[in-house]
């Protein structure tokens, strides 16, 4: 493995601004504008830029070749933006094949695959109150609650059409607002041929999707999130990419792009082609993809897709090649990194930088100088798998499996976790959110608030894909518009309405998040309740008092007069119960003025004694220190 010594070498020699030089560029040569174009096929025979403006014949356009870099250039006079272009590439094999650009800034949409001449420069930015504002917080003690979009799906026109950019930014970002989220997180948007793929398996790293709208109404798009204090973090693919003709499979004839020993190369569980992430060109290139998105178009930070698939040379295969020390590490992708983040992070210092990593692999948010991979996030997949484990098991198997709450807090200190409810979860006959819950249609609900109120009070950042706020019951279908219409049906308006009040207590209560990364910001009261499936915590923010108490119930079972342990002598007001008939509950609720008294409990000095609502969660805030 090369050393950090070694890697910082590898930076400084690389450029991880390619955009700026590589693509199509509208410039002006000797009076004459005109577009410069350069391509990366160093084992081409020969490249010439095709397009409407030659009949798509690359006769008189062949580009000529820097033998150093094997970079192909030339500039064509009197092109303008808007012009379709590819490029006409004899391989090494002679075989001729008509490619997109890698570094295109725009394609046309599907199923048309040219690229086309784009200026990215011109639209005036008003995010500047923002971008301040973000580099002087404080982003470990800061709230992350992030709604997950498919942009395509969110919300469709009545003909089944989707939202541009800038009518997304008119609909959605007022949602965001009224819903309480701090966060977006657009699944990707890189150029993609499939809308199946979700914009996963994709052929433009420097193209946001034309499904939506042109570049400068996605930069439309941001600023408004920006303006109305909302961050936007990218899906980002690194891993992989499509094995579609037009794109970067054999691009010049060779692999260029992917590895060239089909063991490493070929991604059988997705039927793409992995990123040869030893080489330095390539390396160049998704890093460069990287530093466009958080430069050009103002994103707040990149979730890491597919880390595991990067980290293991045996992801996915029966048959695989040990790297030179005998072991399944793809050294590579560790190098490549390292690498991505120290140089995303000597630009972007706020930036959000998500590994979603499944395995238990250490250091992944930790700093490159101290062995890590150099995320400031992980996904917790842990966490995921097993409260969803937990809490499709009927309530009265639960305290046969209570282990399942507690286990993620033997690690959940030893990274910066978000804890995810993803699309990933409601796809491919898993269910949806609603429909994973045990019970008839009203237990569901509550079960369902349940999760909700615990996840929002464990320590790490949240992140819930959209239509769980509402509890859409069918799987997310990426072809078609949520079903809005649920909220015409009085418990799925009500669990919207408890998911808008749990997103705003989080916002405000500083001890939901203030040191989320902290072990004093948590404490156990009871954990080990596993005959009643109950379990109570504290959660503490910076100051002195500044307490809340947690007690879930994960069965129908009520209890009068269940005492707790409290830490304070004070006045609990109840803040939230999810049980509330607000919510959908039953009414099962304790009010405020519930005082401590001086009796042990759970090993605390005070207790107090609580209405428990059956399959439900209770906030409890201190409000006043008695003597």
């Amino acid at each position: 493995m090369q050393s950090k010594i070694d890697l910082e070498d590898i930076r400084k020699k690389l450029n991880f601004k390619k955009y700026r030089s590589m693509g199509a560029h509208i410039k002006e040569v000797n009076g004459t504008r005109g577009v410069n174009f350069s391509v990366w096929a160093p084992n081409a025979s020969s490249v010439s830029v095709v397009g409407d403006f030659n009949s798509w014949d690359g006769v008189g356009h062949a580009m000529e070749r820097d033998y150093d870099t094997g970079v192909w250039s030339l500039f064509v006079p009197n092109l303008k933006e808007g012009d379709l272009y590819k490029y006409s590439i004899v391989g090494v094999n002679g075989e001729v094949a008509l490619k997109s650009d890698p570094y295109g800034f725009y394609h046309e949409v599907r199923p048309n695959t040219a690229s086309v001449v784009y200026e990215l420069s011109g639209y005036e930015w008003n995010d500047l109150g923002y971008r301040r504002g973000k580099r002087q917080h404080k982003l470990y003690n800061g709230p992350v609650n992030i709604y997950e979009v498919h942009l395509g799906s969110w919300k469709q026109k009545e003909d089944g059409t989707f939202l541009s950019y800038r009518e997304l930014a008119d609909h959605l970002i007022e949602y965001v607002l009224e819903m309480g989220y701090t966060h977006v997180e657009i699944m990707p948007l890189i150029e993609h041929p499939l809308d199946a793929s979700w914009g996963y398996q994709g052929v433009g790293y420097f193209s946001v999707t034309s499904r939506y709208g042109e570049p400068k109404d996605f930069m439309y798009f941001v600023d408004r999130c920006h303006q109305n204090g909302i961050g936007v973090i990218l899906d980002w693919i690194p891993a992989h990419f499509c094995k579609d003709a037009h794109g970067l499979a054999k691009f010049d004839g060779s692999c260029l792009y992917e590895y060239s020993d089909p063991l490493r190369a070929e991604n059988y569980q997705w039927g793409t082609l992995n990123f040869d992430l030893g080489r330095y060109e390539v390396m160049e290139y998704l890093i460069s993809s990287a530093i466009f998105f958080l430069d050009v178009f103002h994103i707040d930070g990149l979730r890491v897709d597919a880390v595991t698939s990067m980290l293991y040379l045996d992801f996915g295969k029966d048959e695989w090649r040990p790297n030179e020390y005998g072991g399944r590490e793809n050294i590579e992708a560790i190098n490549f990194m390292r690498i991505l983040n120290e140089e995303v992070f000597s630009k972007y210092k706020s930036a959000l930088m998500i590994a979603e990593e499944s395995t238990s692999w250490p250091l992944v948010s930790s700093p490159t100088y101290l062995g890590g991979l150099g995320y400031n996030y992980k996904w917790n997949m842990g966490w995921m798998n097993d409260m969803l484990e937990y809490m499709e098991k009927e309530p009265i198997h639960r305290k046969h499996h209570h282990n399942l709450i507690t286990f993620s807090f033997m690690y959940t200190y030893s990274e910066n976790f978000i804890l995810p409810l993803s699309h990933d979860e409601v796809v491919h006959g898993k269910k949806s959110l609603l429909d994973k819950m045990p019970g008839d249609y009203w237990q569901k609900f509550a079960n369902l608030r349940l999760l909700y109120g615990y996840k929002m009070t464990h320590p790490g950042k949240k992140l819930l894909f959209m239509g769980g706020e509402f509890g859409q019951f069918i799987e997310w279908r990426c072809d078609e518009s949520l079903e809005w219409f649920l909220l015409r049906y009085d418990m799925h308006e009500k669990l919207h309405k408890y998911t808008k009040a749990l997103n705003h207590i989080y916002r405000e209560e500083r001890a939901l998040w203030e040191l989320d990364h902290d072990i004093t910001g948590f404490k156990w009261i009871e954990p080990n309740n596993n005959e009643q499936s109950i379990v109570s915590f504290v959660r503490r923010g910076k100051k002195e008092g500044e307490v809340m108490i947690v007690v879930c119930n994960f069965t129908p079972q009520v209890y009068c007069d269940y005492r707790v342990g409290v830490p304070l002598k004070a006045e609990y007001e109840e803040i939230l119960n999810s049980d509330d008939e607000a919510f959908g509950g039953s009414g099962f609720i304790n009010g405020t003025n519930i005082l401590a008294e001086e009796e042990v409990w759970n090993q605390q000095k005070y207790s107090i004694a609580l209405k428990i609502p059956p399959l439900g969660a209770v906030y409890l805030k201190a409000r006043k220190i008695l003597d």
